[in-house]
C-alpha cells in the first residue's frame, strides 16, 4: 500500500527510530496526552476532515500547480519542476497546518493559539487561521527577525495578532521557540502552542507532517499526470523541516526517487555559530521537547546559529529528517548564502517567480544537481514567495544585481 511508511512511524510514543518521543515535564506531559489524544480523534472524523478540505480548496487554494521551469531546463540541461506551495494563500506552506492547528485547538475548547516564527510565514499563516477560526493569537519571533521580515510582522498586526518580540541570545529562531516554551509552560491550558515544524513533543512532528502530507500527496498525481512517470529527484529546504518532510512522505516508498534535503551553510559552513546545517555538522541531542540531531557547543547546549533565511536559523531538526538521515532514505546537502542569493536572482529573471531566500536554497541545490550532470528530472518544494525578503535583499545586494535602492 503507498505510504505505508508513512503509516508505520512514528510508534506510539512518538519515536522515530531513535528519534522523537516528548521530553517534557510532567504536568505538561498531562496536557501533551490530551492534545495527542484530541488528535488521534479527530484525524479520523469525516467532519474535520471534510472542513479542512473545504478550507484548503477555497480558503488555500489548493491544488497548488506544478510548474514546469523551461527556461532554467533549457539553461541548466535537465528538467526542472517548480511545486508552487508560494501561491497559497499567506504564501507558503505554512498555511497547510495551520490551519489544522487551528481547527484543533477550536475543538479542543482553548481561547488562544501560540507559536514562534523566524521568516514570519508561520506566524502570519497561523494569524490568519485563528482570525478565520475565532481564536486569540501570540506570535513570538526574534528582535533580528523583526526588523528584517518587517512586511509579515505588518501582516501579523492587521490580522490582530500579538507580535512578542524574543530579546535574548541572537534574538532569531531558537530565541523565538525557547520564547513561546516559556509562554506555553507559563498556561498550557487555554491555549495551545501551535509548532511551526515538525519538530517538538510527541505528537507534533507527526501531526504537522500528516498536515503537510498534502503537498507530496497532490505532487505525486500532478506529476504522473504531466510526465507519465515519477520524478528521478525531490529537493527542498530544511530547517526545521516541514516543507520538506511536506513533500518527501508520499514517495518514501518509492525506491526510484532520490531526495535532496537542503540545509543552510550560511556564511562559514567551518565556523560554529556561521550555519545552521544540523544535519550535516551535528549529533544526536534533547531540546525543546525531542531527540534529534541538533548543533551543540563544547558544553553540550544548543549552538548559536546563523543563515540568511531566517526560518532556516534553528539548531536542531525534525526528528523523522534525523531517522531518515540514518536509513540513508534522504540525502542532506547545504548551500551557503551567497549561493541562495544567486538562486534567488536568477529564478526571478529566468522564471518570473521571486522565490523565499529559505526556497531559494532549495532551487540553488538543484541547479548545483544539473551541473552536476544528475540524470532525470528534479522536482523543487518552492515553500514560499519573497515577497516578504525583498527590502533585505535589496539593501544588502541590491546593487551587486544590478537593482537600485528602494
Amino acid at each position: 500500500m503507498k505510504n505505508s511508511f508513512h503509516h508505520a512511524v512514528p510508534d506510539q510514543h512518538g519515536y522515530f527510530g531513535d528519534y522523537g518521543g516528548s521530553y517534557v515535564p510532567t504536568e505538561l506531559q498531562l496536557i501533551i496526552d490530551e492534545i495527542t489524544l484530541a488528535y488521534q480523534q479527530i484525524r479520523e472524523e469525516p467532519a474535520f476532515l471534510d472542513e479542512l478540505s473545504r478550507l484548503y480548496r477555497h480558503f488555500v487554494g489548493r491544488p497548488s500547480p506544478i510548474f514546469h521551469a523551461r527556461n532554467l531546463s533549457a539553461r541548466y540541461g535537465t528538467d526542472i519542476y517548480l511545486k508552487r506551495e508560494d501561491l497559497n494563500h499567506t504564501g507558503a506552506h505554512k498555511i497547510n497546518h495551520c490551519l489544522g492547528e487551528a481547527l484543533l485547538a477550536k475543538k479542543m475548547g482553548k481561547k488562544k493559539v501560540i507559536a514562534e516564527t523566524g521568516a514570519g510565514q508561520h506566524g502570519v499563516a497561523l494569524a490568519t487561521a485563528a482570525a478565520l477560526v475565532g481564536l486569540e493569537c501570540d506570535i513570538y519571533m526574534g528582535e533580528v527577525d523583526i526588523a528584517k521580515e518587517h512586511p509579515n510582522v505588518v501582516r501579523m498586526g492587521i490580522l490582530g495578532a500579538r507580535v512578542i518580540p524574543a530579546t535574548h541570545g541572537r534574538k532569531t529562531l531558537k530565541e523565538a521557540v525557547d520564547a513561546a516554551f516559556a509562554a506555553y509552560l507559563a498556561d498550557p491550558h487555554t491555549q495551545l502552542y501551535a509548532i511551526g515544524s515538525v519538530v517538538g513533543p510527541h505528537p507534533f512532528p507527526m501531526m504537522v507532517r500528516d498536515f503537510q502530507s498534502i503537498i507530496g500527496n497532490e505532487a505525486r498525481e500532478q506529476f504522473q499526470q504531466m510526465t507519465g512517470a515519477l520524478p528521478a529527484n525531490l529537493v527542498a529546504c530544511v530547517g526545521g523541516g516541514s516543507n520538506a518532510m511536506g513533500l518527501f512522505t508520499a514517495f518514501l516508498d518509492d525506491a526510484e526517487v532520490s531526495m535532496h534535503g537542503v540545509e543552510p551553510a550560511g556564511r562559514d559552513l567551518a565556523t560554529p555559530g556561521e550555519h545552521a546545517a544540523t544535519l550535516s555538522q551535528g549529533e544526536p541531542g534533547i531540546m525543546h521537547g525531542f531527540k534529534s540531531y541538533m548543533l551543540k557547543d563544547e558544553q553540550g547546549e544548543p549552538q548559536e546559529v546563523y543563515s540568511i533565511a531566517s526560518g532556516l536559523d534553528y539548531p536542531a531538526v525534525g526528528p523523522q529528517h534525523s531517522y531518515l538521515k540514518d536509513l540513508g532514505r534522504v540525502s542532506y546537502g547545504v548551500i551557503d548564502d551567497r549561493q541562495a542569493i544567486d538562486a534567488f536572482f536568477t529564478l526571478s529573471r529566468l522564471e518570473g517567480i521571486i522565490p523565499a531566500i529559505e526556497s531559494a536554497h532549495a532551487v540553488a541545490y538543484a541547479l548545483q544537481l544539473a551541473e552536476q550532470g544528475e540524470r532525470g528530472s528534479i522536482l523543487v518544494n518552492l515553500s514560499g514567495r519573497g515577497d516578504k525578503d525583498i527590502d533585505f535583499v535589496i539593501k544588502h545586494f541590491g546593487a551587486e544585481y544590478g537593482v537600485g535602492s528602494l
